[in-house]
């Protein structure tokens, strides 16, 4: 059943692999400073009130530079750090916020839909001005005004000017014997009981992928992640995409991608992370064990 809602996408995207190692980029990094900041004042959604760069840099603080609300990137920042959230306190990390290149009812929106921890600060940064300071990707042909940001997106899901999305993309079909990611159970459980398709992976409260033969085993099974991607693409991004999409006249965030930064106990940045590509977040168990150094 679980192979059958996800042929499709695997058909799609196999012929791909050739685009993908035609197109990618010696580099897509970008070396910021932080002292930009200064310059910017949001909104956070959180607390209804503006905020300065001393609010979202302020030492022992975990910042996402997330991208806009219905996006892929976006949701799963979201889900990861409503998972880890309390762990990542457990080891140092005071502070938590979550920059979404939204106007403010769409971050209520997107946080009604994925309702984050107390502690979480929401700010809303329509123009993603916050993200473009500290360095993320534009996408592709960011300086093009003839394109439309649309064929753009579409582009970028095939690999053009973001050289890393199809290995994630596929990474969520093939699953990895030996690298768990303990937040997609939870995640999965979540939008089974809001009811978003497909709802067979969960069953009275189980993982099915646990029972999966061979592979039930492995610490991200095959087709595990790319069945949680289709329940935020269907339930959440689709659903809601009215509510949660840029406005006309901040449509050009629809091919910013996102990023993260942590800083240590002086404010200055302990770990800097940008996406690589769609789907391409911030790895949260390797912050927790090799950033934070979680026994």
């Amino acid at each position: 059943m679980l192979f059958h809602y996800n042929l499709h996408y695997y058909l799609l995207l196999k012929p791909l692999l050739l685009i993908f190692l035609l197109t990618r980029p010696a580099t897509c990094l970008i070396q910021p400073t932080l002292s930009p900041f200064s310059s910017l004042s949001l909104t956070s959604v959180t607390s209804s009130t503006p905020i300065t760069a001393s609010d979202y840099l302020s030492p022992n603080t975990l910042t996402i530079f997330s991208t806009y609300p219905s996006d892929f990137n976006n949701v799963e920042y979201m889900q990861r750090l409503r998972y880890y959230k309390d762990e990542l306190q457990d080891l140092g990390v005071d502070n938590f916020n979550v920059i979404i290149n939204g106007d403010v009812p769409a971050v209520t929106k997107i946080n009604e839909l994925i309702p984050m921890p107390d502690g979480v600060n929401l700010i809303a940064d329509p123009k993603g001005e916050a993200g473009k300071t500290f360095g993320v990707s534009l996408g592709w042909r960011p300086s093009d005004t003839f394109l439309s940001p649309y064929f753009k997106l579409y582009m970028m899901l095939f690999g053009f000017g973001c050289w890393a999305t199809l290995p994630a993309v596929i990474g969520g079909y093939i699953g990895n014997p030996t690298k768990p990611q303990r937040w997609i159970t939870p995640a999965l459980k979540y939008n089974t009981e809001m009811g978003y398709f497909p709802k067979s992976a969960i069953k009275d409260g189980r993982n099915m992928f646990d029972e999966l033969p061979v592979v039930g085993g492995w610490g991200r099974r095959p087709l595990e992640l790319a069945t949680l991607r289709l329940q935020n693409m269907v339930g959440i991004s689709v659903a809601n995409w009215k509510e949660l999409s840029p406005k006309d006249e901040n449509i050009n965030v629809l091919t910013q991608l996102g990023g993260l930064v942590i800083t240590d106990v002086n404010g200055n940045p302990r770990y800097e992370w940008r996406d690589r590509g769609i789907c391409d977040v911030a790895d949260f168990e390797v912050i927790c064990k090799d950033v934070l150094g979680k026994k």
